[in-house]
């Protein structure tokens, strides 16, 4: 019976560019690149699809501002704005947010030295003990007075107001917005006065 022979060079070299192509595909596969704005600047990288927003501002960007605290999107400590609404980064995969704007408690105060107003109402009601959840309860309350001055209601907000409205924030509408946002230490009297301070 007669049959083909293929070299012995042949068969390697083809196997080779198999695993080339296979490696490709693979590095396509798994990561892609994002341009993100972020405090202002805009910034591309080439992400990795499951690394979420935290751990590219954190170890890629070289923010260290937005806490890892829980991991699950429970306590609130990873708390930054995303096209100005407060979300936890992270649940979020950064590869989904390609074009977005994040700011976060360093892109507070822009450029200058000057605090942003709630840093310094925070820095003057003592509304922190380690700190480590104040970068997230900042950002979280910054959040809140834009949700509440484009009208949307909480759970403690009075039925008959009026939809759409700016809602007056109290301290039970403030308690209730900062919620998702946990202090340890228990600062939150002074967290609460911290945000009343800055309210228009």
């Amino acid at each position: 019976m007669t049959g083909q022979h293929t070299p012995a060079g042949a068969t390697a070299s083809h196997a080779a560019a198999s695993d080339a192509s296979a490696s490709q595909a693979t590095t396509h596969a798994t990561a892609s690149d994002v341009t993100l704005r972020v405090n202002g600047k805009p910034c591309t990288l080439t992400v990795d699809h499951r690394r979420t927003l935290l751990d590219l501002l954190r170890e890629d960007l070289d923010l260290p501002g937005a806490k890892k605290g829980c991991d699950h999107g429970q306590c609130g400590a990873c708390t930054v704005l995303l096209g100005g609404r407060r979300v936890n980064s992270c649940l979020l995969l950064a590869v989904s947010l390609d074009g977005c704007d994040v700011t976060t408690v360093e892109g507070l105060s822009g450029d200058g030295e000057e605090l942003h107003p709630l840093q310094r109402a925070f820095q003057e009601r003592d509304a922190f003990q380690c700190g480590y959840c104040t970068p997230g309860q900042i950002c979280s309350a910054l959040g809140a007075l834009a949700e509440a001055a484009a009208g949307h209601p909480s759970l403690v907000t009075d039925p008959q107001a009026p939809a759409g409205r700016p809602v007056r924030l109290d301290r039970a509408e403030i308690r209730e917005r900062l919620s998702g946002n946990l202090c340890r230490c228990g600062a939150y009297p002074r967290i609460v006065e911290a945000v009343e301070d800055v309210i228009p």
